[in-house]
C-alpha cells in the first residue's frame, strides 16, 4: 500500500485544526483564549447595487384567525339505531404576536399580518386544529404605539419578549356539548369566534450604536460604504440618502456593530424646513454621534456648531450623547499645515482626519467605534440588571 506524503504546510494546517478541536473539548482551556477586537475591512461581493432602504417606522394591520365552526353529527354505525350526536368542537384561530428578536434589524419585512383559522369539527366527536400562532419578529427596543393617540404600549426589550397584538377567535361547540337529560338530539352547533382586528404602530427606538451626522455631500454614504457591506447610493449631488441606511461592521472576534447613515442635515433642520423632522428622528436613536465634516467647504467650527445647534434644539437630550468629530476627505489638503489649521480651528481633543474614498485612517476610526460600542452593551447590561432587581423585589 502506498502512502501519500504529505507537504509541511498542510501538516501544519492539520495540526492546527487538532489543536482546535482538542481546544473546543476542555472548556478551562478555552476560557483563557481572547480573540482580537480588530476591524476587519469588507469584502465586497457581487450584487445589484440597489441600496436597501432601512424601514424603522411601520403602521401595521394585524387579523387574528377566526375559530372553527362547531359540527352537527349523529353517530351511525351498524346495529347502532338511535347513535346519539358527535359533532365536535371547533379548533382555536391563531392569535398575532410580536417577538423580540436579536437577530432582526428593522421592520421592512411586516406588512399584513393575518393568522390563520381554525378547522371546523367533524363527526365521531373529533375537535378541530387549532391554528398555529403568528409570530411576527421585530428588532430588540421596538416600541409598539397606539395608531391615533401615537401613545406608547408597550416596549419590546429582552430577546424572545412577546406582545399579543390580536387574538385568535374561540372555537365553536358541537352538538355534543349541548347534550344533556332534557335535550338527547341537540340540533344546534355554535360558530366560530371573530378574530380581532387590530391597528399598531411599530416603532424603532434604538437603531444602531453610531449615527453619522453631516451636511449634504459630505461624504457619509462613503465612509458606510468603506467601513461596511452596505450599499447606500453614492453620487456627486447632495441629498442621495434620503432614508437612513445601516452597515454592520465586522470584527474579528465576530462582533457585529451597526452605524446608521442619517440624510443629510440643512439649515433650520429643527424647524422641519424640507425633511427637518423625518431626518433628526434618527438621531435619537443612536446611542453615538459621529460628525462628519466636510474637509473642502473650510469654516470647519461653524460646520461643527450648527450641525450641534441643529440637533440639540430638536431635542435637547441630544446634548449628552457622546460626540466623535470626524474630518473627511482629507485627501485633497496639500501639507500638514492644512492639518493643522483645521486642528486650531475645531479645538477639539478627539479628531479623525479620514479619506473615505481612499481609506485614509479608517482603523482608527473603527476602533474608536468599537469602543462605544463596549461601553453601550455594558450600559444596556447594567440597565437590564437594576430592572431584573426591580421586577424580584
Amino acid at each position: 500500500m502506498l502512502l501519500k506524503r504529505i507537504p509541511s504546510s498542510q501538516l501544519t494546517s492539520l495540526i492546527s485544526i487538532r489543536q482546535c478541536r482538542l481546544c473546543s473539548t476542555t472548556p478551562d482551556a478555552c476560557s483563557t483564549l481572547e480573540l482580537p477586537k480588530t476591524p476587519t475591512f469588507p469584502t465586497k461581493k457581487r450584487g445589484t447595487g440597489e441600496p436597501f432602504s432601512f424601514v424603522d417606522y411601520r403602521q401595521v394591520y394585524c387579523q387574528a384567525g377566526n375559530g372553527g365552526n362547531g359540527s352537527v353529527s349523529f353517530l351511525r354505525e351498524k346495529y347502532v339505531e338511535f347513535g346519539g350526536p358527535d359533532g365536535g368542537n371547533g379548533g382555536n384561530g391563531g392569535h398575532v404576536l410580536f417577538k423580540a428578536d436579536d437577530k432582526t434589524k428593522d421592520l421592512s419585512h411586516i406588512t399584513r399580518c393575518k393568522a390563520a383559522v381554525g378547522e371546523n369539527g367533524q363527526s365521531k366527536c373529533c375537535h378541530g386544529k387549532n391554528a398555529p400562532h403568528l409570530e411576527v419578529k421585530v428588532p430588540l427596543y421596538t416600541l409598539v404605539k397606539h395608531p391615533e393617540t401615537k401613545k406608547v404600549m408597550h416596549e419590546l426589550s429582552e430577546h424572545g419578549q412577546i406582545y399579543l397584538a390580536a387574538r385568535g377567535g374561540a372555537g365553536g361547540h358541537g352538538n355534543h356539548y349541548y347534550l344533556s337529560n332534557q335535550v338527547r338530539k341537540p340540533l344546534k352547533a355554535e360558530l366560530g369566534g371573530v378574530g380581532e382586528i387590530t391597528q399598531y404602530i411599530l416603532e424603532m427606538k434604538v437603531i444602531a450604536t453610531a449615527g453619522l451626522i453631516g451636511y449634504p455631500n459630505a461624504g457619509k454614504s462613503t465612509l458606510l460604504r468603506a467601513m461596511s457591506r452596505a450599499k447606500p447610493k453614492v453620487a456627486a449631488y447632495p441629498f442621495t440618502t434620503l432614508k437612513p441606511h445601516i452597515g454592520m461592521v465586522h470584527y474579528e472576534d465576530y462582533e457585529q456593530v451597526p452605524v446608521a447613515d442619517i440624510p443629510g442635515l440643512i439649515e433650520d433642520a429643527h424647524k422641519n424646513v424640507g425633511l427637518g423632522f423625518e431626518f433628526l428622528k434618527h438621531v435619537t436613536r443612536c446611542h453615538s454621534l459621529f460628525y462628519v465634516l466636510d474637509f473642502t467647504l473650510g469654516q470647519w467650527r461653524e460646520q461643527y456648531e450648527s450641525l450641534r445647534k441643529e440637533v440639540e434644539l430638536y431635542e435637547p437630550e441630544l446634548a449628552k450623547k457622546k460626540r466623535v468629530v470626524v474630518v473627511n476627505k482629507v485627501d485633497l489638503a496639500k501639507n500638514d499645515e492644512d492639518l493643522d489649521e483645521v486642528r486650531k480651528d475645531l479645538k477639539e481633543k478627539e479628531i479623525f482626519f479620514i479619506s473615505a474614498k481612499h481609506g485614509h485612517n479608517l482603523l482608527a476610526l473603527m476602533t474608536r467605534l468599537r469602543e462605544e460600542h463596549d461601553e453601550y452593551l455594558k450600559i444596556r447590561a447594567e440597565e437590564q440588571k437594576e430592572q431584573d432587581q426591580f421586577e424580584f423585589v
